[in-house]
């Protein structure tokens, strides 16, 4: 039979459905009640359904795709490119800081919980690189800037913390320091 055939024959059924006026049936089962084929396996043996199972035929391709699922080599490729560029320290201190804290204003104990509570929140939402605004301690009382060591102690201290560093002059200078979050 070619599809003309088919065709032929589906045009000629609707031809006559339309020509007789269709007088709908309502259904008494219930609605999860269970089919002729239910209420037979159910009459089976534990044994005669488990014979029955095996005698039916299945391709070998399928049944090795559900044995063994199937792999997505380009998501693969890429989600090992991606990982592979967050290793890369190069790319990491190159790449922009992904979160901002500024610390102008507080005093040191102040500062070190801020920037505690901080450097969690970023953990929990995965960013890898934060920059920590202290500034350059101009008008700090005596002659050291007091947020500036307390920032390096604490990067010291972190376990979670990793390398850092000072941006160029434009974006900070010694004023500002980026880390890297392990």
């Amino acid at each position: 039979m070619d599809f003309g055939e088919i065709l032929e024959q589906w045009d000629k059924i609707q031809k006559e459905s339309r020509g007789k006026k269709t007088v709908s049936q309502v259904s008494h089962k219930k609605a999860n009640a269970p089919t002729k084929e239910d209420k037979l396996k159910k009459e089976l043996t534990y044994e005669q359904q488990m014979k029955n199972d095996a005698e039916k035929k299945i391709n070998p391709m399928e049944l090795w795709l559900r044995k063994y699922g199937t792999v997505d080599k380009d998501k693969l490729a890429l989600e090992s490119e991606e990982y592979n560029k967050m290793e890369s320290r190069e790319y990491l201190r190159v790449m922009k800081p992904e979160a901002r804290i500024d610390l102008h204003g507080y005093n040191r104990d102040e500062a070190w919980l801020k920037l505690d509570s901080f450097v969690e929140n970023c953990l929990k939402k995965g960013i890898k690189k934060i920059e920590i605004v202290h500034g350059k301690g101009i008008h700090s009382n005596g002659s050291d800037p007091v947020l500036g060591k307390m920032v390096k102690s604490f990067i010291e201290q972190n376990k979670h913390l990793g390398a850092s560093g000072h941006p160029n002059r434009n974006h900070g200078g010694s004023g500002v320091t980026w880390v890297i979050l392990k």
